[in-house]
């Protein structure tokens, strides 16, 4: 753990919470280049570093209860949910929170890339000095963990299941995490996953519609666009309206589906046959008939910590964030 005076430039005081790990551990490498960054954005800063998975929720709870205006996530995907989970905890706890930011350099960065965010350290690290804070959107769901015990957890982009739910576990297991491209790396996990994979049957409920039942590839409940490694899963998705974009991807043709992924890359895919869209502030999907064979594994921001059942509420403006 290494600290710099936390009080920055216009009397903010600036939190750093990173991933030493992220993009295969590639980005502590670079760390000098975006400390000097930071310096220069925003002055003073503390930074802390995550050790474990949860480490970054505990981090950014303390950061918002020591009274620190902007906490910035440095990491991939994971690593912002977990940081956003722990800043609304903080807001839900006591009232007080802190603005969050991304500056991201882990494998998957779809939330990054859905608020259009550079790449580039000094890049990214000027537009967020420069941005306002505005109010996003969140998620809050529950779900069945792996041990079999009831959890819950905020999400900011997308949680899913099915077929993405095998892909993350997949991806964050793999010895090439860091060594290829992000985009290249969900891909053939994902062709490689979805060959193995058997369409599951699951009940979706949103609000008080009446109950849908599909065998499922895949089912999105998006606040964000972007997920898999830059896939447009839902290219209307808007973080600020309120609601959810659930996209169902119905059983099919695995070879068809293999084919067509490609659509979903560029957001095409919204007239696909075999894809349902659907909107809404609560979702309920629980798994049909066989339960053992259908409680499909879930995906949030990118992590897989369990299963269905799971219900997915919309949180609104539940949180500040500069971009």
């Amino acid at each position: 753990m290494r600290f710099n005076t936390s009080m920055g430039k216009q009397g903010l005081k600036v939190g750093v919470v990173l991933n030493p790990a992220a993009g295969g551990g590639g980005f502590e490498r670079n760390w000098p280049e975006a400390a000097a960054a930071l310096k220069r954005h925003f002055g003073g800063f503390e930074l802390r570093e995550t050790q474990a998975c949860g480490d970054a929720e505990r981090l950014a709870i303390d950061f918002a209860l020591s009274g620190f205006d902007l906490v910035i996530a440095a990491g991939g995907d994971g690593t912002a949910s977990e940081v956003a989970d722990g800043l609304m905890q903080a807001f839900d706890e006591t009232g007080r929170t802190a603005e969050l930011a991304i500056l991201p350099c882990g494998t998957g960065i779809d939330f990054a890339r859905g608020l259009g965010l550079p790449g580039d350290i000094e890049a990214a690290l000027k537009r967020i000095a420069q941005a306002k804070g505005r109010k996003i959107d969140a998620g809050r769901i529950s779900y069945v963990d792996d041990s079999g015990a009831l959890a819950s957890r905020h999400f900011v982009n997308i949680a899913s299941l099915g077929l993405s739910g095998r892909v993350g576990r997949a991806v964050n297991a793999g010895p090439r995490k860091g060594r290829v491209s992000a985009k290249a790396l969900f891909f053939w996990s994902t062709v490689f996953e979805f060959v193995r994979y058997r369409f599951q049957a699951v009940r979706i409920t949103v609000d008080d519609a009446d109950p849908v039942e599909a065998r499922m590839a895949l089912v999105a409940v998006a606040n964000g666009r972007f997920f898999g490694g830059g896939m447009m899963i839902a290219p209307d998705a808007a973080l600020d309206d309120g609601q959810f974009d659930v996209v169902v991807l119905r059983a099919a043709s695995k070879l068809r589906l293999l084919w067509d992924l490609r659509l979903v890359y560029g957001g095409r895919h919204r007239d696909h046959p075999a894809v349902t869209i659907l909107r809404g502030r609560r979702v309920v999907v629980e798994p049909v008939g066989d339960t053992a064979e259908n409680c499909a594994f879930i995906d949030i921001d990118g992590e897989s910590p369990g299963r269905i059942p799971a219900t997915f509420e919309m949180v609104p403006g539940a949180l500040k964030i500069r971009y």
